[in-house]
């Protein structure tokens, strides 16, 4: 055990100064978890409080009353939306519950949060790891992220009170970070190294879609790319376009339950079913790409769905197209109102995909081709979906509510008719800031098509 200074001692009591605040939202938030938009970060701290209330409503307080400090950091002067009010009843349970909870009190804060967290882990989370059946995966991986956050509201009350971590403490949030890296968050399928003894994970189509998945083989990754613990070919898209991690894991559930369905169905007995049908892969493949292919031809143009000759690669190229489709989509907000446009943002992402799998080199830089915007943290959202999604929301402000005319302003539906004649490759890729698409409605373009336009006027 670590020395502490004073850890058995009664700290003085943490106190707030109110501040200038109007309105009251209730406490029907705080126990629902829904905060702010602004303030999200803090709702796991808030769910976190709500779970351990009756049991220790003192480590409940303070949870919330650092989960109030970190409200304030984020929105210091409250101009989110709702903020304020949100700050208030906050503010005004946490003098309530301050004075309840420090009833009886003989230890400081610090001591209580460190006896609390050990007790948890050692207790709760050491019976859920030993259980037999291990049935309940989906609690023991709560258990866990509610002990990270338990581990983050002990630290700040460390601090305030300048007192040191126990080595016990400290050796059990090693292990509870391990597991966080391992224990991800999931909706249907639990996809982690230990989810094996997972009877979901255990049917023979399922088992089949997830391998395919994780043949990675010939893939080009990027460099410094770090290994990953059963990284598939989603994980390399996500590599090279940049895009969001949790999309990325919503996806590889869609995709492989989309899969497993259409497997099962070619194969309903379980001892016929050694790998991925070929099949299952062409009926989803047809399903997702038909307005696609209607869009290519429609234009006259080519599809960048360029299958090898070598028939061991064919399986894993088409699921790389189809992931990729679906991440795009995933991402896509209100650019799904508008089909063709996707259209044209996944044609050149499939190019681009082609032509890194074929080595191709760049006639203009002479180098191996790359993303035109992959390479960065969430690159797909920040540099593709947000300009359009820019020009949409630009376009509906010039509305008026629906009261300009219909001619100073484009809906969805004008927005996506650009993407209907072969023009629109006009737009380019990366896409030109100053393309008439981008330029708002009524606006006289300039002649020079590659100066960006000018949004002040």
């Amino acid at each position: 055990m670590s020395n502490r200074r004073g850890s058995d001692q009664q700290q003085p009591q943490r106190r707030i100064k109110r501040t200038q605040t109007a309105g009251n939202l209730g406490e029907s938030m705080l126990d629902s978890e829904l905060v702010p938009s602004s303030l999200v970060e803090i709702a796991p701290i808030l769910r976190v409080a709500n779970q351990v209330e009756n049991s220790n409503p003192r480590v409940a307080y303070l949870c919330r009353f650092y989960a109030f400090e970190k409200a304030h950091r984020l929105d210091p002067i409250s101009s989110g939306r709702g903020v304020r009010q949100f700050k208030t009843a906050l503010l005004q349970r946490l003098e309530r519950e301050n004075d309840t909870t420090m009833q009886g009190k003989t230890i400081s804060d610090a001591r209580e949060m460190q006896r609390f967290y050990l007790d948890y882990h050692q207790k709760y989370i050491q019976a859920l790891r030993d259980a037999t059946d291990k049935a309940d995966r989906a609690q023991l991986t709560k258990a866990y992220q509610t002990a990270a956050v338990l581990f983050e509201v002990l630290k700040a009350v460390n601090q305030t009170e300048s007192v040191k971590v126990d080595d016990e403490v400290l050796v059990a949030q090693n292990e509870v970070e391990e597991k966080n890296r391992i224990y991800v968050p999931y909706n249907i399928l639990p996809l982690d190294p230990d989810s094996q003894h997972q009877v979901i994970m255990g049917y023979p189509e399922i088992k089949a879609t997830v391998s395919a998945l994780r043949n990675t083989r010939g893939l080009p990754w990027p460099k410094g790319d770090k290994k990953r613990v059963n990284e598939d070919i989603l994980d390399w898209l996500q590599a090279m376009f940049g895009f969001q991690k949790d999309n990325v894991a919503n996806q590889r559930e869609h995709l492989i339950l989309l899969l497993a369905n259409v497997h099962i169905r070619q194969f309903p007995k379980p001892d016929q079913q050694p790998k991925l049908d070929d099949k299952a892969l062409t009926d989803i493949m047809r399903k997702l790409f038909k307005n696609y292919k209607k869009w290519c031809k429609y234009l006259g143009r080519k599809s960048s769905l360029w299958l090898p000759t070598i028939q061991q690669e064919v399986q894993q190229r088409k699921l790389l197209y189809m992931g990729l489709y679906l991440l795009i989509w995933g991402e896509a907000a209100n650019l799904r109102f508008m089909p063709e446009c996707l259209c044209y943002i996944y044609h050149h992402m499939a190019f681009e995909l082609y032509g890194m799998l074929a080595g191709s080199v760049s006639p203009m830089t002479g180098e191996h081709i790359k993303p035109a915007y992959g390479g960065e943290n969430e690159a797909f959202l920040r540099k593709v979906v947000k300009p359009i999604y820019d020009t949409i929301a630009r376009e509906s402000k010039m509305s008026k509510d629906g009261s300009s005319k219909h001619s100073q302003w484009r809906n969805y539906d004008d927005l996506n008719e650009y993407f209907w004649s072969a023009d629109c490759f006009r737009l380019g890729w990366p896409m030109r800031a100053g393309a008439d698409f981008f330029c708002p409605s009524g606006l006289e373009l300039r002649s020079d098509k590659d100066e960006e336009c000018d949004l002040h006027l």
